[in-house]
């Protein structure tokens, strides 16, 4: 079927955009990231070898230097969705009396989000500098697993204090270093926690209400025309009950526009909906992302070095305070950050 066939280029499309970013702007050493090495070194043996450099370099500068770029592509997505939104989907609804409050509700989510990104992406996330060194440094204590005392930082010359790293993109040390996201082109800190994870919470609680929204107008349109209880004929002249997927290729054909919106905000309500767990675990348990990391690989290595007796050893995490603390450490954070000396 022509409708398959497109959903199916679509899916893909998705999938392998989505794999490219995790892997490039990820970690190495991932499941993903060795699969797609194996998959690169396969295909160096047909794509010319000025070619892959080419590509290795443009890369390089797309994920791993500060870049406007997936900004400007995430108020583009942003544009499109709610493009779509308003002149189909807002007037249809509008048409079959959905309430008010509920169709202005995304429009109410997209300020807060745009708020959170100008905070997040606009914030000091907590760079480590001569003057707020010594002060940083007494907040955390090093746990001598994760985070070793006298550890130099080669590009600031400064010693790291526990829980911080350099962050390549940005060029500086990030006290309470999560992870450097690339959609607000900035690094995420002790400072702008709080902020990403409002931003990252909105985000999602958009996705999601715009699909509900959707999803709501097109199960409307179906019980409305009684299309359940119809019939159609094939095109070898057989009539069938109608099923499932015939109605789903009849909205596509009626609503192409609106169908593929709705799958793309499915499937960024899946994946936001999951980062926001994770990151909702991360902050309940006092964790970053670079910390979590960490401590997966250090069991990882210790459980393949250790003795079958020592491997019941784990790594523990000496900064979490309890549920409460926690996550009053994410709005409130302990920090004595560089300010401007009044003149």
């Amino acid at each position: 079927m022509d409708f398959l066939t497109l959903f199916l280029i679509y899916l893909c499309f998705v999938l392998a955009a989505a794999a490219l970013l995790c892997t490039c702007s990820g970690r190495k050493g991932s499941f993903l990231s060795r699969s797609v090495s194996g998959a690169s070194q396969v295909l160096a043996l047909v794509i010319p070898t000025q070619l892959q450099r080419v590509t290795h370099r443009a890369l390089h500068r797309l994920f791993h230097t500060r870049s406007c770029l997936f900004v400007v592509l995430h108020i583009a997505l942003q544009a499109a969705v709610y493009g779509e939104y308003t002149w189909e989907v807002l007037v249809y609804c509008w048409e079959l009396q959905f309430p008010l409050l509920l169709l202005l509700l995304p429009y109410l989510l997209l300020a807060g989000n745009l708020g959170c990104f100008v905070l997040c992406s606009r914030a000091n996330p907590g760079i480590i500098t001569k003057s707020n060194h010594a002060s940083l440094a007494k907040i955390y204590a090093y746990d001598g697993v994760l985070f070793q005392k006298g550890v130099m930082c080669p590009t600031c010359n400064m010693e790291k204090p526990a829980r911080s790293k350099h962050c390549s993109c940005c060029g500086v040390c990030v006290h309470r270093f999560d992870h450097h996201c690339v959609w607000v082109n900035n690094c995420i800190g002790a400072c702008n926690a709080k902020y990403f994870f409002l931003y990252l919470s909105t985000l999602a609680a958009m996705a999601a209400t715009v699909a509900v929204i959707t999803a709501a107008f097109l199960i409307q349109v179906v019980l409305l025309s009684n299309m359940m209880h119809g019939s159609y004929v094939d095109d070898q002249g057989q009539e069938h009950a109608v099923e499932i997927l015939f109605l789903i290729q009849h909205l596509f054909l009626t609503f192409p526009r609106i169908v593929f919106m709705l799958g793309f905000v499915i499937l960024l309500t899946l994946v936001l909906g999951a980062y926001c767990c994770f990151n909702l675990y991360l902050a309940l348990t006092n964790q970053t992302s670079n910390e979590w990391y960490k401590s997966r690989r250090y069991w990882c290595s210790h459980h393949l070095t250790s003795q079958p007796h020592d491997r019941q050893a784990a790594y523990k995490n000496i900064y979490s305070k309890g549920v409460w603390m926690n996550l009053k450490e994410i709005f409130k954070p302990s920090t004595v950050l560089e300010r401007k000396k009044k003149t």
